[in-house]
């Protein structure tokens, strides 16, 4: 049975995210913190976490991309959520009770065009959306409403004042699956990987050359600044294939020869879109 940490409370999307990708009985691990995660898989053999590395709507989890460098760990998996938000609170409560409503600020974001909507009421940023739901149920806030998911609401037994309420409903949320060992990636794959190169003309283009010149499919590129480094970049690349691909491992040796830091953070089959 795979033993599984994700961030938030029960009823979270990570949480989600992670039933979605292994289909079968697991031990979950709730973690308050993306590194909590990343500390929690680092610590054990056969230990794996889920966590969110990029949403449709309001972009990259700039953490996480940090986390991914700082521990030794291998992406062995993906999938993709589709993420729904509604507005929950205790029974009884109606919408003109609201004066406060809290969620993680990523869902924040995703519902700003609601929340901008509503007259008289704060939003208040907390570690999580199911923790804003458990935080509402247990402490009887009567005032205050949680953005968080449908699992969220039945594990709490909140009532739902508003369904669907992000600004986007074609929402999706990518989570990565985080192992201590790496995997590979078998049938359609993907690679992921960070690199940096000198800061010249051209160092880029010559470095993602590399993949161009063996027709490898460059899927996605993240840029991070470099701490200590003011105009320097670490550039986080998604291409197609596996690392055991021949074309795959020519191309990352080539790119080691004009860089001056690579990092392959592993090679996983490509995910599945799964409906939150």
């Amino acid at each position: 049975m795979p033993f599984v940490a994700f961030q938030g409370e029960f009823g979270a999307f990570s949480e989600q995210a992670a039933r979605s990708f292994f289909r079968k009985s697991l031990a979950l691990h709730p973690c308050e913190h993306f590194e909590d995660v990343f500390r929690f898989v680092a610590g054990g053999r056969g230990r794996r976490g889920v966590v969110p590395i990029e949403n449709s709507v309001f972009g990259i989890v700039h953490e996480n991309y940090d986390l991914l460098l700082r521990y030794n760990l291998s992406i062995v998996g993906e999938v993709t959520l589709k993420v729904h938000h509604h507005l929950m609170a205790l029974p009884g409560v109606q919408m003109r009770d609201i004066r406060f409503i809290l969620s993680h600020p990523q869902a924040l974001g995703q519902c700003e065009k609601f929340l901008r909507r509503l007259k008289g009421v704060r939003t208040i940023p907390y570690y999580d959306t199911a923790g804003a739901a458990k935080m509402i149920k247990e402490e009887g806030r009567t005032h205050a409403a949680a953005l968080a998911s449908l699992r969220a609401a039945k594990a709490y037994h909140l009532r739902i004042l508003r369904r669907n309420v992000e600004s986007d409903h074609h929402n999706y949320t990518r989570f990565l699956v985080l192992s201590r060992r790496p995997e590979g990636g078998a049938g359609k794959a993907k690679t992921s990987l960070v690199f940096a190169v000198q800061n010249v003309p051209g160092a880029l283009f010559r470095a993602l050359a590399v993949f161009a010149l063996r027709n490898i499919n460059l899927l996605k590129i993240e840029s991070r600044p470099i701490a200590g480094k003011p105009g320097e970049y670490l550039f986080y690349l998604d291409i197609a294939g596996s690392e055991g691909d021949a074309k795959v491992r020519n191309g990352l040796q080539h790119l080691r020869e004009v860089s001056t830091f690579l990092k392959v953070l592993g090679s996983y089959p490509s995910g599945r879109t799964v409906e939150g």
